[in-house]
């Protein structure tokens, strides 16, 4: 009942906006067009709409000012050298082609070096380089098969007769056999292909691959001590980007050893709380990890509702480290939010939930729709939230409540929803100041580490070419607040993050131009 008055209050909102932007025609009409009214107008425009855009409320601080000349110079600089040569903007490209050039662009560098908060939106499976999970088959015990012109790997002490099984140590000792094999496993592992344009010709294709090499490296990364490793390096390569906590999106997958044992879901998630806990130790300054318990949007009712019972019990066992519940996948092809709603309803009141919703280019269809059940479903935070900008009472609703966007660019572009970032939806969203985070959803599997390349994609090519250090500031500060962590916790974190900032910022103030 409160949500429907607060969605009828939105409407209200609504009503009166428009009123005061018709009578703002009406007083911009009334000055006429003498010159000295007509560029004061203009200017009070633009000084809105910056104060309005992603960070543009707040004052500079400290030396931030300084350091802020060195970014925006930079960024300058590359923008207006795409504004004449627009093959060389990059974020137009797509990023399977444009990564290693981006790697050179000095902005890119400074954004490495950012104090950049959280990452709130990311696959466990897909968090690490592919690179460190190619390494990971030159383990001991790891055996290859081909089925229906397919490599599957696997751990054994001593395999099965399932399968045609070939210890891959002894084949990569013949050297006519180790070039081929070597590459098919390098390129089952990843999206970056040449063309991409052509290869993934539309959002099927994209997610078609994009599950293949989830099948592919699950039993890699599903083998113990090579998942202990997988969810340590996951967490370093963040912590190396200046990440300082996760919120990690799981199915929280069936580790076995050589012996053949598989751990249960309680295990599971004791094995990645210890790790955690390990890396805490490694590393004082990083703050965590807690896991978003993620099943698949198109299983069965039954299956849906047995992984909600299970995350209550993982949530009442593990409470500091299960942040909530979601549902992922394709949503053009999954079942809608409003398929589990009357349960899910029942459970909102207990359960934190971070939804994937709107991850899509179509309007009036279930899956767009799903922006609504998310909101009527007190979700906490919205996946991708791609479609948003066509339900505004939704979006109302969002600013008004506080509920951030998850952001993902570069997944969305490889994935087939946008081609040049600067048409991104997003755009809008920090233009009008909505509670949005940038995250980075599946980075191994499109060559990316971490964080810095989307806030790169984002800061270049979906914000204003105006936006400045405040607005990444912002970002940053948002990736906090907005996390599942506690009012103690979010305020400690801030205490740590604001000491990074300070140092960044006096670092960049001191870089020659």
């Amino acid at each position: 009942m409160n949500l429907l008055l607060s969605l009828i209050h939105d409407l209200t909102i609504m009503k009166v906006n428009v009123v005061l932007f018709i009578s703002s025609i009406a007083f911009v009409s009334s000055l006429g067009t003498t010159t000295p009214n007509y560029w004061v107008l203009r200017n009070r425009i633009l000084q809105d709409e910056e104060v309005k855009s992603i960070g543009g409320d707040l004052p500079f601080e400290g030396e931030e000012f300084i350091a802020n000349e060195r970014l925006m110079f930079h960024k300058k600089t590359e923008i207006s050298k795409a504004f004449l040569n627009p093959d060389e903007f990059l974020p137009a490209r797509n990023f399977l082609e444009a990564f290693g050039d981006i790697e050179k662009s000095k902005v890119f560098q400074i954004i490495q070096k950012l104090p950049k908060g959280a990452v709130l939106h990311v696959h466990h499976k897909a968090m690490v380089h592919a690179d460190w999970i190619y390494n990971a088959t030159f383990r001991d015990n790891l055996y290859v098969c081909e089925n229906n012109g397919k490599l599957l790997l696997h751990f054994f002490r001593t395999p099965p007769r399932s399968c045609n099984w070939h210890l891959l140590e002894d084949l990569r000792k013949n050297r006519n056999v180790a070039q081929s094999i070597n590459d098919r496993i390098s390129k089952a592992m990843t999206m970056i292909v040449e063309n991409p344009q052509e290869v993934y010709s539309h959002i099927d294709v994209g997610w078609n691959k994009f599950e293949e090499i989830f099948d592919f490296v699950t039993p890699v990364i599903g083998y113990r001590p090579v998942a202990e490793d997988h969810f340590y390096q996951g967490l370093k390569e963040s912590y190396d980007d200046n990440v300082l906590y996760l919120e990690i999106k799981t199915g929280i997958p069936k580790l076995y050893d050589l012996d053949g044992r598989q751990y249960n879901d309680h295990e599971v998630v004791d094995i990645f709380e210890k790790v955690t806990q390990r890396f805490k130790k490694d590393h004082p300054d990083f703050i965590g990890a807690k896991l978003i318990y993620t099943k698949g949007r198109m299983l069965s009712d039954a299956k849906v509702h047995g992984y909600i019972d299970k995350v209550v019990e993982l949530k009442r066992d593990f409470p500091d480290f299960i942040a909530g519940f979601d549902l992922a996948g394709q949503e053009d092809k999954g079942k809608a939010l409003r398929s589990w709603a009357e349960r899910l309803n029942k459970l909102k009141t207990q359960m934190n939930f971070f939804f994937h919703a709107g991850e899509t280019n179509w309007y009036g269809t279930s899956t767009d729709e799903n922006l609504i059940d998310a909101v009527l479903l007190n979700t906490k935070r919205i996946g991708h939230g791609y479609a948003i900008l066509k339900h505004q009472n939704v979006l109302e609703y969002v600013k008004r409540n506080k509920i951030a966007i998850e952001l993902c660019p570069i997944s969305n572009q490889v994935l087939g929803l946008v081609k040049d970032l600067r048409n991104h939806p997003g755009s809008v969203l920090f233009a009008e100041g909505v509670p949005v985070v940038v995250s980075n959803d599946d980075p191994g599997l499109w060559g990316s580490r971490a964080l810095s390349y989307d806030f790169y994609e984002a800061f270049m090519g979906m914000m204003s070419s105006n936006a400045d250090i405040r607005a990444l500031k912002q970002l940053a500060i948002n990736s906090i607040i907005y996390s599942s962590l506690g009012k103690n916790e979010i305020a400690d974190a801030l205490k740590i993050w604001r000491s990074k900032w300070i140092d960044f910022v006096n670092d960049l103030k001191n870089e020659p131009n």
